[in-house]
């Protein structure tokens, strides 16, 4: 299965969790000092809010996957959707990011929205820290996008994260 994913960037943490909280009738299944997430079922999103990131709001889509093999198919797919327009799939392997160690995939599309294809390997205690990465090594847990260029990894901007 294959959960939708949303990241949000938001200046008050506190405001937020009360906020979503109540309009999803639901407590965060992960709570820390700069970030909360939400894994509904009805409808079945991960809905992710940070303090980190670049401007508020909303800071990338994404998928998450139940089993690799569907990472695969989405890697598989996201690498068709760049060829046709000569951009980058930026395949950054197992990274440590959000509380969580996951393998992951960025790709962006024409507008320079980011999508984020993910699949989560386990809880970590940290927001996020280096590990071994096929991409070039970075200093941040994840990647900002634009067309054809990606950010955060191995350029001069922020970075955000889920």
């Amino acid at each position: 299965m294959k959960r939708f994913h949303v990241h949000a960037r938001v200046n008050d943490l506190e405001a937020n969790l009360a906020f979503y909280s109540k309009l999803f009738a639901a407590k965060p299944v992960v709570v820390e000092p700069d970030y909360a997430k939400w894994m509904l079922e009805d409808p079945c999103i991960n809905f992710a809010i940070s303090t980190r990131g670049n401007a508020v709001g909303v800071d990338y889509l994404g998928f998450q996957t139940d089993e690799l093999e569907e990472l695969a198919e989405l890697k598989a797919r996201a690498r068709d959707a760049d060829m046709a327009l000569h951009m980058a799939l930026l395949d950054q392997g197992r990274t440590s990011c959000c509380y969580a160690r996951s393998e992951k995939h960025w790709v962006t599309d024409p507008q320079g929205i980011a999508w984020e294809h993910f699949h989560t390997l386990e809880s970590i205690p940290v927001f996020g820290q280096s590990t071994e990465q096929r991409a070039p090594a970075a200093s941040a847990c994840c990647v900002s996008l634009t067309p054809g260029k990606p950010k955060g990894i191995d350029s001069e901007s922020t970075s955000t994260c889920c």
